[in-house]
C-alpha cells in the first residue's frame, strides 16, 4: 500500500513539473538560457505579495494559485521581505521601480554589458530575410558578454514600443507602399471666375523608411488615381512590390476580406509595372496605420502650414507641395537617428525594382452605339467613324493624347483627343459619298421631322444644321430636341424653340435650359438684340436644295 502511495507521489511530483515546464514562455529555453536567468512577469510577483499579506497563504498554495514553482515563491517572498515591500507600497510603484528593488544584481550585471545600437537593430529589420536572431548572433560576435537572446529581444522590444507609432511596425525594404487621399481639400481659385474649387491630396508611403510623397489633384477618379502612381514611382526612382490602397472605390471596386475585386484599369496598371495590389482590409486598422499616421502627419506638417495661402492653379499647389514635401522628409526623427530621407536612401531605395523603359499610359474602355450621323460620343465631345457602321456597337480606347474605335477587335478610326465639350472631330474619308447618302437620313428629312412638333421646331433645326460646318453634325442635337418634346410636349418645345431662335441658342442645351427654367413663355428679347451670324461655312436653306437636285443627277447618271 505504502509503496502504491509512493508511485503516485512520484507520479504527481512528474506531472507538476511537466506543468510547471508547461507554463513557462517557449522563448526562455532558446540557446543560453537558463531557469535561475528566466524573469517573471512583474504581475505574478505583486500577486504573490498579495496573496501572501492579504489571504495569508502559504507558499504551497500561493505557488498553485500563481502556476510558480514552490521555491521561485519562496525565493519572491524572501527578496520581498528583504526589500521590506509591503502591498500598499507595491500598488504605488511601476514595474520598473520594483524590478530594481527586488533584483538589483541582476540590474547591475546588465547595466555592466554593453548594449547593442537600438535604432541600428530597427533600421536592419527592416531589411530582407533579417531576423532578430541574426541580428543577436552578430552583437554576440562583437560582444561575446553581451546580452542573452531573451534578455536582447526583450530590451528591443521595450525600445521598439517608444518609437513613432507610424515606425512601429516592422516592413521590409521596398516592398510595400500605402496609398491613400488626405480628407484634407485644399481650395484653389479660377483668376478668370473667381470660382473655388478644392483639390484633393493624394499621400504614398513606402513602408520601411517613411519616406513620403504628396500631390494635388483635381478628384478622386480613375485617372487622376492612375496618374499619382506613376508620379510617385517616378518620385521613389523605383517601383515597390506591392501596392496597399486603403478599398477605394477608385481602385478596389468591391471590397472582401478573401477575395477583393480589383479595378480592371488599375489592374492593367499593376500588370504594366509587375506589383501586386493588396488592399487593406476592412476592420483591420493595422493594415493601414502606416498611410493613417502619414496622413496625419501631412496635414499637420503641410496642408496645416497652407491654411493661410491662396492658389490660383493646381501647377502652383503641386510646386508648393514639392517644397513642403523636402523639409517633411528631411525632418529628423525625434526618438530615431536619421530622417525619412536618411532611411529611404539606407533602406528602401536599393531594395526597389527599377521603373519600366516607358510609363504606363492611361487608358480607358467604352462601348458605345455609332449615331445616325457616325459619330461617337467620349467624354461630351464627338468623334467621326466610318458612315458603313451607323448602328453598330463599337469600343472605344481613350488615352490623354488619343481616341481610338474598334469593331469586332479591329482599329477603325484614330483622332487626336479633344477635351472641348460638345464639339465634333471629323475626318473627311468617314462621310458618306453624297450619291450613297442614305435617304433616310438628310437635312430636309429632319426638317419636316421636326415640323411635326411645330413650326418654330422645324426652323430651329434648319438653323442649327446650317451653323454647323458639315449638316449631320447637327443631327444629334436635332434628335435630343425631340426627343425633349416626349417629355413636356410639343406645345411647350414650339414655345421654347422660338424662345431659342430668338436669343441665337442653337443647340440642344440651350433649349433644354428654356424648358428646365420654365422661360419658354417668357417675353421675348428685342429683335434688335438678336445677332445674325455670317460666315462662308454657313449655308443656306437653297444648299439644301442643290445638293439633292446633284445627288438626283448623280444617280440617275449611274442608271
Amino acid at each position: 500500500m505504502n509503496g502504491r502511495n509512493d508511485r503516485n507521489s512520484q507520479l504527481q511530483r512528474i506531472f507538476d513539473g511537466f506543468h510547471q515546464f508547461l507554463s513557462y514562455p517557449f522563448s526562455f529555453y532558446r540557446e543560453g538560457a537558463t531557469l535561475s536567468r528566466q524573469k517573471e512577469p512583474m504581475r505574478k510577483i505583486k500577486e504573490v505579495l498579495r496573496l501572501a499579506e492579504l489571504d495569508a497563504l502559504g507558499e504551497r498554495q500561493i505557488a498553485r494559485g500563481t502556476n510558480m514553482k514552490k521555491s521561485t515563491v519562496h525565493d519572491y517572498l524572501l527578496r520581498i521581505q528583504q526589500a521590506k515591500i509591503t502591498w500598499s507600497i507595491a500598488q504605488q510603484m511601476n514595474d520598473d521601480e520594483l524590478d530594481r528593488l527586488l533584483f538589483p544584481a541582476r540590474e547591475a550585471t546588465a547595466s555592466k554589458k554593453t548594449l547593442p545600437d537600438w535604432d541600428h537593430i530597427h533600421k536592419e529589420l527592416r531589411r530582407k530575410h533579417v531576423t532578430l536572431q541574426l541580428l543577436w548572433e552578430e552583437y554576440r560576435e562583437a560582444h561575446t558578454d553581451g546580452l542573452g537572446y531573451s534578455r536582447f529581444c526583450e530590451l528591443y522590444r521595450d525600445f521598439s514600443g517608444t518609437v513613432d507609432l507610424s515606425m512601429r511596425q516592422t516592413h521590409k525594404a521596398g516592398e510595400k507602399v500605402f496609398l491613400d487621399y488626405s480628407g484634407s481639400r485644399v481650395p484653389i481659385i479660377d483668376a478668370r471666375t473667381g470660382e473655388e474649387k478644392e483639390a484633393e491630396i493624394f499621400i504614398a508611403v513606402l513602408g520601411a523608411s517613411n519616406y513620403t510623397y504628396v500631390e494635388g489633384t483635381w478628384s478622386q477618379q480613375i485617372p487622376d488615381w492612375i496618374g499619382s502612381h506613376v508620379r510617385a514611382f517616378t518620385f521613389f526612382g523605383g517601383v515597390p512590390a506591392q501596392l496597399v490602397p486603403d478599398n477605394l472605390k477608385t481602385g478596389v471596386t468591391k471590397a472582401g476580406y478573401y477575395d477583393p475585386e480589383i479595378n480592371p484599369t488599375y489592374q492593367r496598371f499593376a500588370e504594366h509595372y509587375g506589383v501586386a495590389v493588396i488592399p487593406a482590409r476592412a476592420a483591420h486598422p493595422k493594415d493601414k496605420a502606416k498611410v493613417e499616421a502619414g496622413v496625419l502627419i501631412v496635414q499637420r506638417w503641410i496642408i496645416a502650414k497652407l491654411r493661410n495661402r491662396t492658389f490660383f492653379s493646381l501647377p502652383e499647389l503641386n510646386e508648393t507641395l514639392a517644397e513642403l514635401l523636402i523639409e517633411l522628409n528631411e525632418h529628423p526623427f525625434k526618438k530615431m537617428a536619421g530622417s525619412r530621407k536618411t532611411l529611404f536612401d539606407a533602406v528602401d531605395k536599393p531594395a526597389l525594382r527599377p521603373l519600366p523603359s516607358r510609363p504606363y499610359e492611361f487608358d480607358e474602355w467604352k462601348k458605345a452605339t455609332v449615331n445616325i450621323d457616325y459619330h461617337v460620343s467620349f467624354d461630351e465631345h464627338y468623334y467621326s467613324v466610318p458612315y458603313k457602321l451607323v448602328q453598330k456597337t463599337i469600343s472605344i480606347r481613350a488615352t490623354n493624347l488619343m481616341i481610338e474605335v474598334f469593331y469586332k477587335g479591329t482599329r477603325v478610326a484614330s483622332h487626336q483627343r479633344s477635351y472641348q465639350k460638345y464639339r465634333h472631330t471629323t475626318i473627311a474619308e468617314h462621310m458618306p459619298p453624297s450619291h450613297r447618302w442614305h435617304a433616310e437620313w438628310t437635312p430636309d428629312r429632319l426638317v419636316e421631322w421636326g415640323r411635326k412638333s411645330g413650326a418654330d421646331v422645324a426652323a430651329l433645326f434648319d438653323e442649327i444644321m446650317k451653323s454647323r460646318l458639315h449638316p449631320e453634325q447637327g443631327f444629334r442635337a436635332c434628335m435630343g430636341i425631340k426627343r425633349l418634346g416626349e417629355k413636356v410636349g410639343n406645345i411647350r418645345l414650339n414655345a421654347a424653340c422660338q424662345r431659342a431662335l430668338a436669343i441665337g441658342g442653337k443647340s440642344y442645351k440651350c433649349v433644354r435650359n428654356i424648358l428646365e427654367r420654365g422661360q419658354e413663355n417668357a417675353p421675348l428679347p428685342s429683335e434688335q438684340l438678336v445677332l445674325s451670324i455670317h460666315h462662308d461655312n454657313v449655308r443656306g436653306a437653297g444648299y439644301y436644295r442643290e445638293s439633292q437636285q446633284e445627288d438626283s443627277y448623280v444617280a440617275s447618271s449611274h442608271d
